[in-house]
């Protein structure tokens, strides 16, 4: 049972500043934080309307001009000197959604401009995430003179100077998170808008936002038409969206700009690959795709690629222009995450398995035993599904076996060094990533957020006494009783507000993604007029709804739906008194258009945990 949490609200003062806006949306929009006429214009409008925008003409849409990042004069600029040269050029890229969109529209745009360039992503399992000296004696073995990282690279100082000092030019395009210290910073080129001195007004781009600037910073200086830079800069943009929503950036600012025009796009069926992707996964059923296909059905299939084997795959998918190989590498991106959902889901048995129901500890420690084997690719999915069903900080280690030799009497393999990689995540009043910090001593590696990390444990003495410490820690600052999901809730309407002119707007707010959820609505004391059953076997059920205070009949009276809620909500009957959480959206069906409500919560009135 969750605790319904109505967001606070606004003050008198901000909705005096704005009485032109309705005030339901300016509640949501407060719950957002746009506060400044400006940014609330921009989400409004759903466009920049700035002098710092630079648009690729013939009615292309305008984003933040690239060049008010400092380095990207001098990015382009050596960029466009290996291209003049002939020499080879490498995109290093990253395995997931973010990294791999990231590597196509760089590397089609380097391509188009004559640019020799090349895609090199490492694997998840034998190299991990950024620049590695394996990967750079290979790619100067191979006669590369510049590599240009997307979506990583700005934590790899040791790295960097080990490829200049084997004559290669680097320049690092990435979104996160900078070192504490200035000193630990790689020395080159680098693009970041997480850099507070980047100069660029937009700090929550994706690495695909990254590198899509970097791509209209090249279209910039090229000696192309209005019209040519203007379809290669519009064909990135489905890519944008896609590693956009995928890597769960915020989705207010410019990010909500890029995904809007990403998702035009992306509905006109331009890129092989996606268009066979969409088919065989049976997204979306024909409708036009919206920010969640891409968050639930689109970028699980992509990350799939190197959760159970290479980015590769993903990658090919999103480049190749042969419908045959498109067909297959599709269907083959789908069977991996039909695979990778079937072992998440034993690998959540096994750590179920482990857990004291009757006394759930403060942070749940799932760790593979001698005898299991887990896919490190899976088992950040894994802490989040325990985290979100037994609402603690959760932490899953998987043993990695370093060495091991053949036991001739038990006839198997034995492992003599093992190692320990783990991936947490978190709930809202537990800093895992300053938890994993003030652990640091007994980690090899660690890194991440507030709400989720990663690291890794070479000897099984600092394992134990890493799960102790972290165990101590949560003991000072959780309060069992108090561990409980919430529901937030942003507005609470009552049925007279509700009609279709609010769901239209309501609907504006879309895509939905974070910091800009699909807004939630409470509204009390409602009277259950009337239940039906739908869909082939009877699993969804709607409610027709009504203020009690109101008399029986259809005005301010709405259908409340809940899809294959059926049994969940079986035992409620006509008559009964009840509060509702829900969405608010049109329904548009045969040309005629109403307000619906989808259900998020529902309860008999009196019930509610606040």
């Amino acid at each position: 049972m969750k605790k319904w949490e109505l967001l606070k609200i606004a003050p008198a003062e901000f909705a005096a500043a704005h009485p032109e806006i309705n005030p339901v949306i300016l509640q949501l929009l407060y719950n957002r934080g746009l506060k400044e006429s400006e940014a609330i214009k921009m989400f409004l409008q759903g466009e920049l309307e700035t002098e710092l925008t630079r648009s690729c003409g013939g009615g292309a849409p305008a984003f933040y001009d690239p060049f008010l990042f400092k380095n990207m004069e001098a990015a382009v600029a050596l960029i466009i000197s290996h291209i003049k040269a002939g020499h080879r050029l490498v995109v290093y890229g990253d395995y997931d959604a973010d990294g791999v969109t990231s590597s196509v529209i760089l590397l089609e745009t380097l391509n188009i401009l004559h640019g020799a360039a090349e895609v090199y992503l490492p694997d998840r399992v034998t190299e991990g995430y950024g620049l590695n000296k394996m990967a750079i004696n290979q790619i100067v073995e191979q006669g590369y003179k510049l590599v240009i990282t997307v979506d990583n690279g700005i934590r790899n100082k040791a790295e960097v100077a080990y490829a200049k000092q084997k004559g290669l030019d680097i320049i690092i395009t990435d979104h996160h998170m900078l070192p504490e210290n200035p000193e630990d910073l790689p020395e080159c080129l680098f693009i970041n808008p997480s850099d507070p001195k980047s100069g660029y007004p937009w700090s929550y781009l994706a690495g695909v936002g990254v590198a899509f600037k970097l791509v209209s910073a090249l279209l910039t200086k090229a000696n192309l038409p209005d019209k040519q830079r203007r379809l290669i800069s519009e064909k990135c943009l489905d890519l944008v969206a896609v590693g956009t929503v995928a890597d769960m950036v915020s989705l207010l600012g410019e990010n909500r700009i890029l995904v809007k025009a990403g998702l035009k796009i992306l509905n006109e069926n331009k890129r092989l690959g996606l268009n066979e992707l969409i088919k065989v996964a049976k997204v979306n059923g024909g409708r036009l795709l919206e920010s969640w296909n891409i968050g639930w059905q689109i970028g699980p299939r992509l990350n799939a690629a190197s959760r159970l084997a290479h980015a590769n795959s993903a990658f090919a998918l999103l480049t190749t222009t042969d419908s045959g190989e498109a067909a297959g590498l599709a269907s083959e991106l789908n069977q991996r995450n039909i695979s990778r959902q079937q072992i998440t889901e034993e690998i959540t048995a096994q750590v179920e398995a482990q857990i004291d129901k009757n006394n759930v500890p403060l942070v749940i420690i799932g760790v593979a035993q001698e005898d299991q084997i887990w896919n490190e690719g899976v088992i950040g999915l894994v802490a989040g599904r325990i985290a979100e069903k037994y609402y603690r900080p959760t932490l899953i280690i998987t043993r990695l076996i370093e060495e091991a030799e053949f036991d001739t009497i038990a006839k198997k393999l034995v492992p003599k060094k093992v190692s320990f990689k783990g991936s947490g995540r978190s709930v809202e009043e537990f800093n895992l990533i300053a938890a994993i910090e003030a652990c640091s001593d007994k980690l090899d590696k660690y890194g991440g957020h507030p709400m989720a990390c990663g690291f890794s444990i070479k000897a099984e003495g600092k394992l134990a006494e890493f799960k102790a410490q972290i165990l101590t820690l949560a003991a000072k600052t959780l309060i069992p009783e108090k561990l409980m999901p919430k529901l937030k809730i942003e507005v609470e309407l009552k049925f007279s507000d509700i009609n279709l002119e609010l769901a239209d707007k309501i609907g504006a707010f879309a895509p939905y993604g974070q910091n800009n959820p699909q807004p939630r609505f409470v509204s009390y004391n409602l009277r259950l007029d009337d239940i039906a059953t739908m869909g082939f076997d009877n699993q969804h059920i709607k409610f027709r709804l009504s203020a009690v205070d109101s008399p029986s009949g259809r005005a301010n009276s709405f259908w409340a739906l809940a899809f294959s809620g059926a049994a969940e909500h079986k035992d409620f009957k006509v008559g009964d008194k009840v509060d509702l959480v829900y969405y608010l959206e049109v329904n548009d069906f045969n040309g005629r258009r109403e307000a619906q409500l989808k259900i998020v919560d529902i309860r008999l009135s009196g019930n509610i945990i606040f």
